[in-house]
């Protein structure tokens, strides 16, 4: 049996052992609270928002939250992709990497519970292969605020440089979390990005930022001449009015008027 190196099914997970899961039929599931139920269907109307924003990467990147003060959370399944995943794709997780974890959790699960471990303010997580992404995590270059959306992210956007494989071990995702310290997001060299929000909303917007962000400085620095960026003062001023919660609210509504008019089976989510 060959075993899965990448983001599929790490060794000691291979579904070989069992029949393969009915695309067709829903996934059991322990009984959901309607809190947890909600959270399920946000989480895959999110993982349909990636999709749509360009986070595509096979069935690989993860997207998770919790409710808040929660020490279990939940995460798409290793098998399906952001632009497939339903609500009963998603499968619970806990923040303690000694918990048994779901047959279907991600490989990368551990670099979601070094996350949730060390910073108490974030319940949502998105880690992606977005390609404007992955490539600005591949230079030296410091995110500059082109747009408004670099203005979001200008002075708290690390770079983790450890390694670009995937993170596999609770030692390493814990490393990720360190170099991640208090800010909203962070590259992976040569891997992709990392963001985090107080909120699955937020979580899932500033992953659109953020590919935003790289994909139009990375055009502005291939203009012969060079080019201008906002000044201090208007960054400040975008982070409070353009990305204030309020704000976050109505890109996260918007981005599910998209899903619904892509796939409108998940009004019932």
């Amino acid at each position: 049996m060959s075993t899965r190196t990448d983001e599929g099914l790490p060794p000691g997970r291979e579904t070989g052992s069992r029949p393969a899961p009915d695309p067709g039929r829903p996934a059991p599931v322990a009984a959901l609270t309607p809190a947890q139920a909600r959270l399920r269907g946000q989480l895959a109307i999110g993982a349909r928002s990636l999709s749509l924003g360009g986070h595509d990467d096979f069935n690989q990147g993860q997207v998770s939250a919790r409710l808040p003060g929660s020490r279990s959370f939940q995460i798409k399944g290793a098998l399906t992709g952001f632009d497939e995943c339903r609500p009963e794709d998603v499968v619970p997780a806990d923040v303690d990497p000694d918990a048994p974890p779901h047959r279907l959790a991600p490989p990368e699960l551990a670099l979601h519970q070094a996350v949730y471990e060390a910073r108490p303010d974030v319940n949502a997580v998105v880690h992606s292969h977005a390609p404007h992404t992955l490539v600005f995590g591949a230079t030296d270059l410091a995110v500059r605020p082109v747009s408004h959306d670099g203005a979001y992210f200008e002075d708290r956007l690390p770079r983790f440089t450890l390694t670009s494989n995937t993170i596999l071990d609770i030692a390493t995702g814990r490393a990720v979390a360190d170099a991640l310290g208090s800010a909203p997001a962070l590259l992976l060299r040569n891997h992709g990005g990392l963001v985090v929000g107080k909120s699955l909303k937020h979580a899932v917007v500033l992953a659109h930022l953020l590919e935003r962000a790289c994909r139009l400085q990375l055009m502005a620095e291939a203009v012969p001449g060079g080019y201008h960026a906002s000044s201090a003062t208007d960054v400040e001023a975008k982070r409070e009015f353009i990305y204030g919660d309020l704000a976050v609210r109505s890109y996260w509504e918007h981005s599910v008027r998209s899903v619904l008019r892509t796939w409108p089976e998940a009004v019932a989510w």
